[in-house]
């Protein structure tokens, strides 16, 4: 199905003859037979979230990481080199970019950097050829890149807001549009897409940044469906991870400190470390946050906002600077 439009700007109401009836009872009963058709399933996936489950072997794919001149990036970049990735290193941090390759290189792995700001659709567009032309097909794609806010829903300008959402979330729906269709047909691949535990808990001053996350979110789940129910479950994998707070920018560990926000920080290597780690055994989710923010987030979906709001009052002691 294409996307709606109405024909002529003219809308023309649905009515009482244009829906399908109902059943609870079929509902019911082809949930029943599917649960119980899946049990094997049921303990496999029970075995390989909480108990073992075996990794695989990525040395020789080529891996692209978008915003992979510093911070998270760059630590993915050289994590997945030491897996024996080629890397393609995507940013629009050219000299960034750069320093980050010739580490790869030294590591006796092919690299190449590609200055692109993959807000843009036309400059994916021609990423992808130019990925391919020097390293080959994509199989890992790392969607990285993102800008970060701490502003409330009336600062910052038009431009800066609409920036924000292009970068963290459109970008994501380019890149994939562009290296999806050839990892369905190598019936291989896997997608990597770097939220945030904002994008699960929302939090004061972070209105446009919270929304960009929790757009991401909701793309991979969907995503993750839609390869299953496409035949491309078992072939082509998806992972969204969830970090807490990475120690990248010093302005933001400022920031944070004049919040007061008390939380484990992470080092990019540990998580990147964390990351790839959830790659190899085909998680579908990763939280990156220590054991009380972990539980926190599992509970949140059930608690009121005002248990929400205590326990935020309680990790920021500034919330109003």
């Amino acid at each position: 199905m294409a996307y709606l439009k109405c024909q002529d700007e003219v809308y023309e109401a649905a009515n009482e003859s244009d829906t399908v009836p109902f059943s609870w009872t079929k509902v019911i009963l082809k949930l029943v037979v599917q649960t119980i058709l899946n049990i094997p399933y049921h303990v496999v996936d029970f075995i390989k979230a909480y108990i073992w489950s075996p990794k695989k072997n990525i040395k020789g794919h080529v891996v692209l990481v978008s915003g992979g001149a510093n911070g998270l990036g760059r630590a993915l970049c050289l994590r997945f080199a030491r897996e024996g990735c080629a890397v393609a290193v995507v940013d629009v941090d050219q000299n960034g970019a750069t320093r980050t390759v010739n580490e790869i290189r030294q590591l006796g792995v092919k690299a190449e950097a590609f200055q692109v700001d993959v807000s843009d659709v036309r400059s994916v567009r021609k990423l992808r050829k130019d990925v391919e032309r020097s390293l080959g097909p994509v199989q890992i794609l790392v969607n990285n890149a993102a800008l970060l806010s701490f502003a409330s829903i009336n600062q910052g300008s038009d431009d800066e807001v609409q920036k924000l959402i292009n970068v963290n979330l459109s970008s994501h729906f380019w890149m994939i549009r562009q290296f999806l269709p050839g990892m369905q047909q190598r019936k291989e691949g896997h997608i990597v897409a770097i939220s945030s535990v904002l994008g699960i808990v929302p939090n004061f001053r972070t209105i446009a940044y919270s929304a960009t996350k929790f757009g991401i979110r909701g793309m991979m789940a969907s995503l993750s469906d839609e390869l299953y129910f496409s035949g491309f479950g078992d072939k082509v994998f998806t992972t969204c991870v969830y970090p807490d707070l990475i120690a990248t920018r010093k302005e933001l560990i400022q920031t944070v400190n004049k919040m007061g926000l008390s939380t484990q920080v992470l080092s990019p290597e540990h998580a990147a470390n964390l990351v790839v780690d959830g790659v190899l055994r085909n998680k579908t989710d990763i939280i990156l946050a220590s054991f009380p923010i972990r539980k926190f987030i599992k509970l949140s979906e059930f608690c009121s906002s005002r248990m929400r709001r205590i326990y935020t009052s309680c990790i920021c002691t500034h919330p109003n600077e």
